[in-house]
This record gives C-alpha cells, sequence and structure tokens, in this order.
C-alpha cells in the first residue's frame, strides 16, 4: 500500500470515528433520579463526555479537511533557484 491509500484509509476511518462520537453527543443526558445519591456525579459526567466528543469530533473533522486538501492539491513544481539578489543582478548588465 503507498503512502497516499494509507492516508485515504486513515480519512475513511477518521470519518467513521466522528460518525460515532456524533452518537454519543446526540445521546440524552441521564434524568437525575431524586432518590440517587450519585445522580449529580453521573449527570456531571455525562455532560463531560459529551463535551469531549464533540471537542473530538470536530478537532478530527479539521485534521481530516486538512489533509484531504494536501492530497487534493496540485503536486508544486520547484521554484526556479535565484541567481542572486538585486544588486548580483544589476552588476551582471
Amino acid at each position: 500500500m503507498d503512502s497516499r491509500t494509507i492516508k485515504e484509509e486513515i480519512i475513511k476511518a477518521g470519518r467513521i470515528a466522528v460518525s460515532q462520537l456524533v452518537k454519543v453527543a446526540k445521546e440524552e443526558i441521564i434524568k437525575p433520579d431524586i432518590e440517587d445519591e450519585l445522580a449529580a456525579d453521573r449527570l456531571k459526567n455525562a455532560a463531560a463526555t459529551k463535551k469531549l466528543a464533540i471537542f473530538d469530533a470536530f478537532e478530527i473533522m479539521k485534521r481530516i479537511e486538512e489533509e484531504e486538501e494536501k492530497l487534493n492539491a496540485p503536486e508544486e513544481k520547484e521554484e526556479k533557484k535565484s541567481s542572486g539578489g538585486f544588486a548580483e543582478r544589476r552588476s551582471r548588465k
């Protein structure tokens, strides 16, 4: 497998990961039960999990977009090497 193919496979896997994180973010936060002493802690944990899932999804998507731009960008040609600065060019005339 060449480098491009591997990157394309990573991008596909990243998209799957993002969709799974979106599912986590869409899940309902548990409803606090008045009789449950741990309800507040569970609520905090659920909210923290959602926040982490959302931020992770955005971070992964940003990286996917950057990598896709690199893969789809035309290859840059080497620029002509400069034959010197202004003074060098002027001195040859």
